[in-house]
């Protein structure tokens, strides 16, 4: 039987070895316990980020969404305009064309309103009227008291009323007159909301 003493260097190492277990037993706990401090607070800080992240892609989507409905308005207001626009413009051109091809309309009476209205507002005194060789046949009788001058130039129709000198002119032709008339007629149609 062996002696205490004999097996003094195995107890020796059997409690060196248990202490050893039990300090790494210790550590590998208090690892753990660490590991899941670390892991929890990373994991907290892992879903604040993602909070972080979620609540501004939210506020990005609610400012883009915004923006969207902002356009919308926007841009159905230039397509609206646009078809007003257009519109309006073929409205000018029916009536120039209307114009030229003299339908509905007296064009003998709106010649003589025509120089009657420049004579008017240039103030009378010896005016020259331009006017096509087939009107100035039509108008001649009505149009005596002014000299009447053949401009093969005016196609389109209307005159042109001049001082005696040549220095103040009238230009009546119905085209420049529908020119000078559209804004206002335009503001007229647009403000009654003919178009709408």
């Amino acid at each position: 039987m062996p002696t205490p003493e004999a097996n003094a260097p195995a107890v020796l190492t059997q409690a060196v070895l248990d202490d050893a277990r039990r300090q790494a037993d210790a550590i590998v706990a208090q690892a753990q316990q660490q590991g899941a401090a670390v892991l929890a607070k990373a994991t907290a800080e892992a879903d604040q980020a993602r909070q972080e992240r979620l609540k501004l892609a939210h506020a990005e989507a609610a400012r883009r969404t915004e923006a969207i409905h902002a356009s919308i308005a926007v841009e159905a207001g230039r397509l609206r305009a646009s078809r007003v626009e257009a519109l309006l413009q073929s409205l000018y051109d029916e009536a120039r064309r209307r114009l030229v091809v003299r339908q509905g309309y007296d064009y003998r009476e709106a010649l003589v309103a025509l120089v009657t209205e420049a004579a008017r507002q240039m103030g009378g005194g010896a005016l020259v009227v331009k006017l096509a060789p087939a009107d100035r046949a039509a108008v001649a009788d009505r149009l005596g008291s002014f000299t009447l001058v053949e401009d093969p130039a005016l196609t389109e129709g209307g005159v042109v009323v001049l001082d005696a000198d040549g220095r103040r002119v009238w230009d009546n032709r119905l085209p420049a007159r529908l020119a000078r008339l559209w804004p206002e007629l335009r503001r007229q149609i647009v403000t009654q909301g003919a178009l709408g």
